[in-house]
């Protein structure tokens, strides 16, 4: 009897061990990044200055993104992962030309642009923004709200959010990003009989299940959405001058 107790007891810590592993496997310590996007970023801007002066704490958070064993995290929580690593990385970038430009576009050479530079260390592969978004986010997990939480750097992108994006909250965050981007008029704004939308929805409308505008509904606040339903049909849509500059 006592050795059954010993037996069972074995197998009780054993389990506390394995779980408790996974538990903290699924977890990223992001304090350094949320600590930095509190500090500075602000009504849809980002104080890239603030940033460089604290580059060594974002360089920081950067290392513990590359030595992430993502594998191991869930499936919510990889995809957070990517996120917060693409737009992380992204004002890395920034910060490498900063202050002497004024466009993410301007960070490139004869031979690259921004988004195919590889300078992203991770999991031991050097890769680039492109194959963050291209080869992962997008068609790893088919979730066209990703495209509202990743930042391009730019004052047409979607903000970039003050937090960093955690597995545990990820569907409320992501739900927030789009329907904060919908409802902003710089996005989405109706003139006359047409319907005007950021290029998001032109680039990306295979990831809108090609029918932008049943995606736009769904996220619209109510008073956007009768405006819409009153365009005669079909709707006419245009696409909005996309602006580059720095969104600081």
């Amino acid at each position: 009897m006592q050795k059954t107790l010993k037996y069972i007891a074995g197998l009780f810590v054993l389990f506390l061990f394995f779980t408790g592993n996974s538990l903290a496997k699924d977890s990223i310590d992001n304090r350094i990044y949320a600590s930095l996007l509190k500090k500075y970023t602000m009504n849809q801007h980002v104080n890239y200055d603030g940033f460089k002066k604290d580059e060594k704490w974002l360089d920081e958070y950067l290392a513990i993104l590359s030595h992430t064993p993502v594998r191991s995290l869930s499936k919510k929580s990889q995809f957070a992962f990517y996120i917060n690593a693409y737009n992380a990385f992204t004002i890395k970038l920034v910060l490498t030309k900063y202050p002497g430009i004024n466009s993410i576009k301007e960070v490139s050479s004869f031979f690259s642009n921004p988004w195919n530079k590889k300078f992203i260390n991770l999991q031991g592969k050097t890769i680039s923004l492109d194959h963050i978004e291209h080869k992962i986010l997008r068609p790893m997990f088919k979730d066209p709200r990703v495209h509202f939480a990743i930042n391009c750097a730019s004052k047409s992108c979607p903000p970039l959010r003050d937090e960093p994006y955690e597995g545990e909250t990820l569907e409320n965050q992501l739900d927030d990003q789009a329907q904060k981007f919908i409802n902003d008029k710089k996005n989405i704004l109706i003139k006359e009989d047409t319907l005007f939308v950021s290029k998001i929805f032109k680039w990306f409308e295979n990831d809108f299940s090609n029918n932008p505008l049943m995606f736009i509904k769904q996220y619209a606040a109510p008073d956007l959405k009768k405006r819409i339903n009153s365009l005669r049909e079909p709707i006419k849509i245009n696409y909005l001058y996309y602006d580059w500059t720095l969104n600081r």
